[in-house]
């Protein structure tokens, strides 16, 4: 069962628009934590709802890729298909 913190970060996250990406500091400041930026990462990695919670648009605040449990590769290929829907759209 998610912590109170987790469902904050779920609830940030599922609202990053398809396409986009923001940085894990900034779903930090998004909930009222912005020096929690590690630990959006580690509840981002034991994410629950995936398909509804989509943790693949969030990447470091340098614009690097960042972590993702099935591997950073996966989370690019993921992007790529996102932004390619909405070009051919």
């Amino acid at each position: 069962m998610p912590t109170g913190f987790e469902k904050k970060v779920y609830l940030a996250v599922s609202k990053i628009p398809k396409g986009q990406t923001r940085s894990y500091k900034w779903v930090a400041a998004k909930i009222g934590r912005p020096k929690a930026y590690r630990a959006v990462g580690n509840a981002l990695n034991k994410n629950p709802y995936i398909g509804i919670v989509p943790c693949h648009r969030v990447i470091r605040a340098d614009g690097s890729i960042g972590g993702f449990a099935k591997g950073a590769a996966r989370k690019r290929q993921m992007l790529k298909k996102e932004i390619a829907s909405l070009r051919s759209q």
